[in-house]
């Protein structure tokens, strides 16, 4: 149909978000900030980022559904953020809507650090990623953002995998009879254990690496209270060792065979929204997707 390869790849920004925009934006409403050198860094689905001089980050919605995970992460991150053992970035400051923009935005420290997908951690970072993760899933407060694409029952992702599984399978070699095997029985099993704090969206390029070492967990726009193996998809997503996998998983401790199978569940998810969405209009993601189908297939051998 018209229109449908645009909507199946990156989503359009719905507003015009340029330097001159972020420097209007901070002349108005953090003027001793606007001195202060802005560089486009990236764009994604929801948001795209500006460095701002030397220590801060400006993260602004690209699109209305965006807007409100942000606001997520402004109300929620700074309760947990002294609390996680890898850095994460805590708002600095709320920007308002103005200037023919519509929503709040965040300045942020910036985190040193380049995404995992262009410098995987080292294999021995496996149990410091565990640990965080273990850090990050406590209970989370009745009041704690609901996400209906993170943390929720499998079952929930079904028809909107159905559509895409089925299309990779048509135009790669990735939709093996073991991944749809993985798939299937991941969806059998039932949530098992209680709704903890979530990040909600741990793949590579929301990892920040140096020198093989982990030193920033960014973007926590889809910060949710769910089920945990969501956030352990992420075995598969950032670590190309096997032991490295392993290693992470028995750092973690007292993983059930359930979550671990909806983990891997998980992963597929991840991985068909990276490649097929990556095929259409973003190299980089197709090659993430690949790449966890290759985690996945490498540990059932």
């Amino acid at each position: 149909m018209p229109g449908k390869a645009n909507w199946l790849g990156t989503p359009k920004s719905e507003v015009e978000i340029d330097v001159f925009l972020v420097k209007s934006l901070l002349q108005k409403q953090h003027s001793d900030l606007a001195h202060l050198p802005i560089n486009l860094v990236d764009a994604g689905f929801d948001n795209a980022i500006f460095r701002l001089g030397e220590k801060f980050s400006i993260r602004l919605p690209r699109r209305q559904v965006a807007a409100t995970l942000i606001e997520n992460e402004q109300t929620w991150l700074p309760q947990l953020a002294s609390h996680l053992p890898i850095p994460v970035p805590n708002i600095y400051r709320i920007g308002q809507p103005g200037n023919n923009y519509p929503w709040r935005w965040s300045i942020l420290p910036w985190l040193s650090g380049v995404a995992a997908d262009y410098h995987p951690p080292h294999p021995e970072q496996a149990k410091v990623f565990a640990s965080f993760l273990r850090t990050l899933h406590i209970p989370a407060p009745s009041e704690a953002p609901k996400n209906p694409f993170r943390g929720v029952q499998l079952q929930q992702r079904v028809v909107m995998m159905s559509e895409r599984m089925q299309r990779l399978e048509t135009n790669t070699n990735f939709i093996t009879p073991e991944i749809k095997n993985i798939w299937n029985q991941a969806l059998s099993v039932l949530i098992d254990v209680p709704a903890t704090w979530l990040h909600g969206d741990l793949h590579p390029r929301n990892i920040l690496v140096e020198n093989g070492a982990i030193t920033g967990v960014i973007d926590w726009g889809d910060m949710t209270s769910g089920d945990a193996s969501t956030d352990l998809a992420s075995i598969w997503m950032l670590f190309s060792s096997r032991s490295a996998r392993e290693n992470m998983i028995a750092e973690y401790g007292n993983i059930s065979e359930a979550t671990l199978m909806r983990a891997k569940g998980w992963a597929i998810v991840f991985a068909v929204l990276l490649l097929d969405t990556g095929l259409i209009d973003n190299p980089r993601h197709a090659v993430m997707g690949e790449k966890v189908f290759c985690n996945l297939i490498e540990d059932l051998k």
